[in-house]
């Protein structure tokens, strides 16, 4: 049907529901029942198609990341789509089709009088740039492996059990690595220079251990900052470490940097300058005890450097994009990890400070500061 639904007031707490056949003239009419100060249907209904347009533009982006129709894009500066075609390898009516989405929704710009798509620098350093410190497409990668997930999500949510980050899709681990790749090497380091003395300890030849390593972004992005230290990343997702190994090699830190499948729980104690937890206690079953070996394995004067999502303490703080954004990642798979273990904590990704306040007082770090607030990230260091 070629219709659109109409939304009238009746009366208080009362809408009037009439859908439209642009050929047919009138089809149906409602009375629906409306709490007083409630959106119109109309409004709401907008609303919603906005973001079905936004949900399934995603996928496509997904498609521009994976096939690098993107990054074929920045390079050119401007292309037809079987230019695109041709430079990636991919059919020309996909890409044409592709490409007409893109340019409906503004993350291409389309000029009319010589049919060539361009994309801008601005949009380049989120999407086609991978070394880029804003560079968004490994977040595009994990909102896939949501996607990919929902059987188990759907399960879990009937049965309360958790679902351990090895169930998750690779996209899920690939795509958080890529996206906190970046931010490392743009970011870790300052944050570091931020905790007294401990930067300098490091450029004399300290030691470092990054818990929940992943697949080694962090780890090897402070032995680049630090070529005179000594850095040990910690996780216990086997095939993460195993790329992390990797990406040890090819960036040509793998004489200073060593990566163990281990739990927080296997830090030797009382040998590290510095114990990095990225983004990842809110997943852990039991963050203080995590906390608690990071404080153990730190020598006397060694801190903390914790790294969690912004947000704020109250529930209605987060009511904004970004913590829209968290809440989803942190249902789909933050809360699901930590269910998965022992502990009985699930933190959720949107914590807050005071309860990551609380939870390294618990683990008895005494001195804690914040370091460092991002549109996305909450740093806080620790200090027995």
């Amino acid at each position: 049907m070629g219709g659109h639904p109409d939304a009238v007031a009746g009366g208080a707490g009362h809408s009037r529901l009439i859908i439209v056949d642009r050929r047919k003239g009138y089809v149906m009419e409602a009375s629906l029942q409306m709490p007083v100060g409630a959106r119109s249907i109309e409004e709401f209904m907008g609303s919603v198609a906005v973001e079905l347009a936004a949900a399934a533009s995603t996928a496509l982006a997904i498609v521009g990341d994976r096939l690098g129709l993107y990054r074929a894009l920045a390079q050119a500066g401007a292309l037809t789509s079987s230019e695109l075609a041709a430079r990636t390898g991919c059919a020309e009516r996909y890409v044409r089709e592709w490409l007409s989405n893109q340019a409906a929704g503004g993350w291409v710009l389309f000029d009319e009088s010589s049919e060539k798509f361009s994309l801008p620098p601005t949009h380049a350093a989120v999407i086609a740039e991978e070394e880029s410190p804003v560079f968004l497409g490994g977040s595009l990668q994990v909102v896939g492996a949501m996607f990919a997930s929902l059987d188990l999500l759907c399960e879990a949510f009937r049965t309360g059990d958790g679902i351990g980050w090895a169930e998750h899709h690779a996209d899920l681990h690939d795509g958080a690595a890529r996206f906190f790749r970046t931010a490392c090497a743009a970011y870790l380091p300052q944050w570091v220079e931020e905790l007294d003395g401990v930067a300098d300890r490091l450029r004399a030849g300290g030691r470092i251990a990054d818990v929940g390593c992943g697949q080694g972004g962090g780890a090897i992005a402070l032995a680049k900052a630090f070529p005179a230290a000594r850095v040990v990343g910690l996780d216990s997702h086997g095939p993460s470490i195993e790329k992390a190994r990797a990406a040890a090699a090819a960036a040509g830190v793998a004489d200073r940097v060593a990566f163990i499948g281990s739990p927080a729980s296997d830090l030797e104690v009382g040998e590290f300058d510095l114990v990095t937890m990225l983004d990842c206690l809110h997943d852990m079953g039991d963050p203080v005890g995590a906390a608690s070996a990071a404080r153990a394995a730190l020598v006397a004067d060694g801190a903390l450097l914790l790294v969690e999502p912004a947000a704020g303490d109250r529930l209605v703080d987060n009511f904004n994009p970004t913590g829209r954004m968290y809440y989803a990642s942190s249902t789909a798979f933050c809360t699901p990890c930590a269910l998965a273990q022992d502990g009985g904590w699930a933190l959720g990704n949107q914590a807050g400070e005071s309860r990551l306040r609380d939870v390294l007082a618990r683990a008895g770090l005494k001195r804690v500061e914040v370091v460092a607030q991002t549109p996305f990230q909450l740093v806080l260091g620790g200090r027995p």
